[in-house]
C-alpha cells in the first residue's frame, strides 16, 4: 500500500541485481522454449525458458523479461519471468527501464541518434517554400487558371432510384403466412 504523496514505490518486481538478473527483450522465438533476448547490458543472449513458466507465463517476441545469465556461459541465460504489457508500461513511466529495452519511450521524447544528417528534423521556412512552389505545378492542372463560368457548375440532376425486384411484389402475402402460425 502507498501511503503518502511523494511515495516513489515500484508495485511490480524488479530484477534482483545481487543474482546477476536483468531486464530484457524477447526478440525472436527460437523454438524447444528457447529465445533470443536482447538484454540491458547489450548482450544478445539464448534463453531458455524454465518449464515452470512455459505453461503459465506465456513468452512472445516482443515482451519485457527478466534474465540471469549463466554462470559459466555468458551469451546463454535463464527466463526468470515476463512482464505484461501494463506491467512493462508501468515501469517505462517510472523510468525503471534501460534504454536499450524500453520500447515504450519513457513518456519522453525519444532522441534519434542515427539522424545525424538530419532528414528528420523539422521543416525550416525555406524548405516550406520549395514545397509550395512544387506544388503551384499541380494546382494548374485542376482549376486555378479556369475562368468564372467554366468553375461554376450546375447542379447535376437527381436521377430517380431504380426499382428492385423486391418492389414489384405485394406484401398480400402475409395473411396466408399468419395461418400457419395460429
Amino acid at each position: 500500500m502507498e501511503s503518502g504523496e511523494g511515495s516513489t514505490r515500484i508495485r511490480v518486481p524488479l530484477p534482483n541485481r545481487k543474482v546477476n538478473e536483468m531486464f530484457a527483450i524477447a526478440d525472436q522465438m527460437l523454438g524447444g522454449r528457447r529465445v533470443r533476448a536482447i538484454c540491458e547490458d547489450g548482450e544478445v543472449r539464448i534463453s531458455r525458458i524454465p518449464g515452470k513458466m512455459r505453461r503459465r507465463q506465456w513468452v512472445r517476441e516482443e515482451d519485457l523479461i527478466v534474465v540471469q545469465p549463466w554462470e559459466y556461459q555468458d551469451d546463454r541465460a535463464n527466463v526468470i519471468t515476463r512482464y505484461s504489457k501494463t506491467q512493462a508500461m508501468y515501469l517505462s513511466r517510472k523510468g525503471q527501464l534501460p534504454p536499450i529495452v524500453d520500447v515504450f519511450g519513457s513518456g519522453e521524447e525519444a532522441v534519434d541518434i542515427g539522424d545525424e544528417s538530419g532528414i528528420f528534423e523539422t521543416s525550416s521556412e525555406s524548405d516550406e517554400a520549395e514545397i509550395e512552389e512544387e506544388d503551384d505545378d499541380v494546382d494548374d492542372m485542376f482549376s486555378s487558371g479556369d475562368s468564372e463560368e467554366e468553375s461554376i457548375s450546375e447542379p447535376e440532376p437527381v436521377a430517380e432510384p431504380t426499382r428492385s425486384r423486391h418492389d414489384d411484389f405485394e406484401d398480400d402475402d402475409d395473411g396466408d403466412i399468419d395461418s400457419f402460425f395460429g
